[in-house]
């Protein structure tokens, strides 16, 4: 029975000759169009030189071809769906950047930072037309009209919800008032939506019915939300050396995350941190104190394992065939019990 490095090993090298067919310049486009988006892709340096910088790990598409193979033993039917979502989550990437005035992504400069912000907006909405086109440019002959239609409608659905997360992430920073419950219901636009997208679409392009894909759908959408609340938890808590990074990233930049929503809710005290002028390593280290004496942390793990046990729940009433639905398993393990 094939594991889950073995899939990803097979796999991963189809969804990359997939993308980059999809972004292969067309007659009559300039030289930097679509240089930009190689290079946002990590395939070419700034002057359109070949690089392989390793870092993508592509794990939208790998859920979507992984979903498809375990309804119907072939991922072949899912290779659409999987180029399409990993197009769109670099869609949202390069607009994210510009709204975030990101410098780096991948400890490299971001595209806005290299081209303008112009070009960098023009970027994003030649991915998000690409996404869109991979499905009908990928689809086998045998597809069938009408679940295509449908994969595109999800497609769409699928931006305006994550869209709807921006909305409510940039608005957050402005707001002093903002609730965990809040806070939930914009990750399940910003991160959640697009990883149940990508369990759905897999699913329907194997053939799955409509309850089964929503089964899918929701399986997708509580791993989507424990895997962001799971990184909130590590970007506080985290080994510095295991998670590549300096901790406690989000609360320098006075981010609101779960656990730091918990603590302001219930510590007058980090209210008075958080809206100190300047947020010195001495602040940061007080407000991890002051975390830990309302218990934030606890309270994040217990809600990063509930969506995790509704994640497995979810996968058990599917039951799903062929050796690709213990890959699913393996997926779910090494994504919800990371230390990175």
């Amino acid at each position: 029975m094939a594991s889950l490095a073995e899939y990803t090993t097979r796999l991963l090298p189809i969804v990359e000759q997939d993308l980059r067919n999809v972004l292969t310049p067309g007659d009559g486009f300039p030289p930097l169009f679509y240089r930009m988006l190689h290079y946002h892709m990590g395939w070419v340096d700034a002057e359109g030189e070949p690089v392989d910088d390793g870092r993508a790990k592509r794990v939208r598409p790998l859920l979507t071809l992984l979903t498809c193979e375990a309804v119907c033993g072939s991922h072949d039917q899912g290779r659409s769906s999987a180029a399409a979502v990993e197009l769109i989550h670099n869609f949202s990437l390069l607009h994210d950047d510009i709204q975030d005035g990101s410098p780096l992504r991948r400890n490299k400069p971001t595209a806005w930072t290299l081209w303008g912000l112009e070009q960098g907006i023009n970027a994003g909405d030649a991915m998000f037309a690409l996404a869109h086109l991979a499905i009908p440019r990928l689809a086998g002959p045998a597809s069938d009209p009408a679940v295509l239609v449908r994969l595109l409608q999800i497609l769409d659905e699928t931006c305006l919800d994550l869209t709807r997360g921006q909305h409510l992430d940039m608005s957050f920073e402005t707001r002093d008032d903002v609730s965990a419950a809040e806070y939930l219901d914009m990750i399940s636009g910003k991160t959640a939506a697009l990883i149940a997208a990508a369990a759905q679409m897999g699913a329907l392009s194997g053939g799955a019915s409509d309850d089964e894909a929503e089964h899918y759908r929701a399986f997708g959408r509580n791993l989507g939300l424990a895997f962001q609340v799971l990184d909130d938890i590590l970007d506080i808590w985290g080994e510095s050396d295991v998670i590549g990074k300096e901790s406690a990233v989000d609360i320098r930049e006075r981010k609101k995350t779960l656990p730091v929503l918990y603590g302001l809710a219930r510590s007058e005290e980090l209210q008075d941190v958080y809206a100190a002028e300047v947020m010195t390593e001495e602040k940061v280290r007080h407000a991890v104190r002051l975390l830990a004496e309302v218990e934030a942390r606890e309270y994040a793990e217990a809600v990063a394992q509930d969506y995790s046990r509704q994640t497995v729940s979810h996968l058990e009433a599917l039951s799903p065939d062929h050796a690709a639905g213990e890959a699913l398993y393996e997926l779910v393990d090494s994504l919800l019990n990371r230390d990175h």
